[in-house]
């Protein structure tokens, strides 16, 4: 029986661990690295599909179990199709477990080896989570690729629970892969977690290749930790991970960490934060963050950056979409959301270009020093 998913390595930059590569799906084939949009409530906020497709060139969507178990339901998402139907997206889509809502939203939730008992954030009623639970929720919905449940430790936490958490998202992934049925057309991922440790990183790798799921993601990092943090455990994990399946990093969606990400061979990444900032009147730009809203750019019929090809720089002006922003109309976030999300998935069209170039090193130099980063 063919897995639903398979990776395919094309090319490796022969200076640093950089993979380009395809992930296959039942819905089309992934060209890696790549960034992918977050669509919480399945709709990537104020987006449509075909300007996800056409403008954005976004090639898969990131959907929450958390948030469309709670509404509108696993089940009536069943019954309208699947997501792929429900939202009008012929495209890949990867379902998160829903372990992260569960324990950065609930204040008041009960970790259990059976699973999690836990508040909803909208109403206070009481729900409990499973790894078969989800499983199930995660089969409803229908993606092309689901998580399996675990246990996303706060940081900072002490080395005595890291471990403990980590050994229970083992015992957990173990029971979603017994408890996961569709393997025809859903690939389920492990999620690799140890905190800031080395030694429980490389446990939790050993342990979870040994279930030989299709893909694996690093999880438990990018959560509030010095950015020294992140790369050390990012530069450790990361080339340990098998190299013939996907290799996800969790919530990451700034443009250095995602050069970050690649260079440390990683194919896929995502992150609400596009159009979070988007929200707040801020741009990413190839100089920059322009905060859009600032008076400064009352006056500037410039493009939010000149070297960008989307839909909005190719139409509209810093000073209109200020004044969009200032008197809260509902298209400065939608034009400021495509232009966002265009630029990095633009920057990891770029990305892949460079490693097959095995010039990956230099583009970051290059980039970091006209973004204004600090190496």
């Amino acid at each position: 029986m063919k897995p639903a998913i398979t990776y395919e390595l094309l090319h490796e930059d022969k200076n640093t661990g950089a993979r380009r590569g395809v992930v296959h799906t039942p819905h089309g084939d992934i060209q890696t690295p790549i960034f992918m949009p977050v669509g919480t409530q399945a709709t990537v906020k104020s987006i449509t599909p075909e300007e996800l497709k056409e403008e954005i060139k976004a090639q898969i969507i990131l959907s929450n179990t958390y948030h469309l178990y709670l509404r509108p339901g696993d089940k009536l998402v069943k019954e309208a199709g699947g997501l792929h139907k429900f939202m009008n997206w012929d495209r890949p889509i990867l379902t998160d477990c829903g372990g992260f809502q569960v324990f950065s939203l609930s204040d008041l939730r009960t970790i259990s080896e059976d699973g999690v008992e836990f508040k909803s954030h909208l109403d206070g009623s009481k729900h409990f989570f499973s790894p078969e639970k989800v499983m199930e929720i995660e089969e409803n919905l229908g993606a092309d690729i689901i998580m399996a449940f675990d246990e996303c430790c706060p940081y900072p936490s002490t080395y005595e629970y890291t471990k403990q958490s980590m050994e229970r998202t083992t015992r957990w992934a173990i029971r979603c892969k017994e408890a996961h049925k569709n393997t025809e057309k859903q690939g389920l991922f492990g999620i690799i977690q140890g905190g800031f440790y080395e030694d429980l990183r490389k446990q939790s790798l050993e342990d979870l290749v040994k279930l030989d799921f299709p893909g694996y993601a690093i999880g438990g990092i990018s959560v509030g930790e010095p950015k020294e943090e992140f790369l050390k455990v990012l530069k450790y994990t990361a080339p340990l991970m098998p190299k013939d399946k996907p290799r996800y990093l969790m919530g990451v969606g700034t443009p250095d960490y995602l050069i970050e990400s690649a260079i440390a061979g990683i194919d896929m990444c995502d992150c609400v934060l596009p159009t979070r900032i988007a929200r707040n009147g801020t741009a990413f730009t190839s100089k920059g963050k322009v905060v859009v809203r600032n008076a400064t750019y009352e006056r500037d019929w410039g493009p939010l950056d000149d070297e960008c090809d989307c839909y909005t720089c190719k139409n509209y002006t810093r000073a209109y979409i200020r004044h969009l922003v200032k008197t809260n109309e509902i298209l400065g976030v939608r034009l400021l959301s495509m232009h966002n999300l265009r630029f990095l998935t633009k920057l990891m069209e770029r990305v892949r270009i460079e490693i097959e170039n095995d010039n990956l090193l230099n583009f970051k130099e290059e980039f970091y020093k006209k973004y204004g980063y600090t190496n």
